[in-house]
């Protein structure tokens, strides 16, 4: 029901609530950070970084609410054009993953948001707090702009009982999720299977090659971040050199 108002209301107005909770991020930025850092045990740094990257996407996503454009074509009437528009999908579903539990989300959400989607949001049982901080705080920025707050929920809960639920419900036609390549390969044949679109984005097995030529001071600092960067937990982690 949210949905069916939200993409009623104009981009630049949808583009509007996604920029004033971008502005509400900054204001929280230290205390959510810390709530990262207690959850998922990445330093305080890397935490602020994460919610930072939720305020750049804001930023990002309130350009494109004024750049939903579409084709004008010629048509073979005369007098007559043919005008391209896109419409929003619907409910998309999101799923996240502990290493990232919050900017994950943003990335997504902030994106449906502007196009007029609604998100039903599955973070990962490991980080639930972050989860329900943000949403809080979509919420009351969606009361002061007068959207329904119920363009973001939040669905906390396991895999098998959240997540498989979302996965085969027909009536979420996206689902992004963040995760495994296993999860990925399961996700990605039952939301197929009912010609439902996904978005993936799974775990990774990096490599680095040090040539006799590299300049060692800089590899040795890419080398160590890159495998011990939030606490090794990442998609693009280094695992052999």
């Amino acid at each position: 029901e949210a949905f069916l108002k939200w993409r009623l209301t104009p981009a630049p107005g949808r583009g509007e609530t996604v920029r004033q909770f971008g502005n509400a991020l900054r204001e929280v930025k230290s205390d959510l950070a810390k709530l990262v850092t207690v959850e998922t045990g990445k330093i305080l740094a890397e935490a602020e970084g994460e919610v930072q990257e939720m305020i750049d996407i804001c930023d990002f996503a309130v350009g494109l609410s004024r750049q939903l454009y579409g084709l004008t074509i010629a048509s073979e009437r005369p007098r007559h054009r043919l005008m391209e528009q896109w419409h929003p999908l619907g409910v998309v579903g999101v799923i996240t993953a502990f290493n990232f539990p919050v900017a994950g989300w943003s990335w997504n959400s902030a994106h449906a948001a502007v196009c007029g989607d609604a998100v039903v949001w599955k973070p990962s049982g490991k980080t639930p707090l972050s989860a329900i901080a943000v949403t809080r705080i979509a919420e009351e920025i969606c009361r002061q702009t007068g959207a329904d707050p119920a363009i973001f929920t939040l669905a906390v809960g396991g895999s098998e009982v959240i997540g498989q639920r979302m996965i085969e419900d027909s009536r979420i036609p996206l689902v992004s999720a963040t995760g495994s390549c296993a999860m990925g390969f399961d996700l990605a044949r039952k939301v197929h299977s009912r010609l439902g679109r996904t978005i993936l984005e799974l775990g990774g097995n990096n490599g680095v090659i040090v040539t006799p030529s590299a300049d060692l001071n800089l590899a040795i600092r890419a080398i160590f971040f890159g495998a011990i960067g939030t606490a090794g937990q990442r998609c693009t982690s280094t695992r052999r050199v």
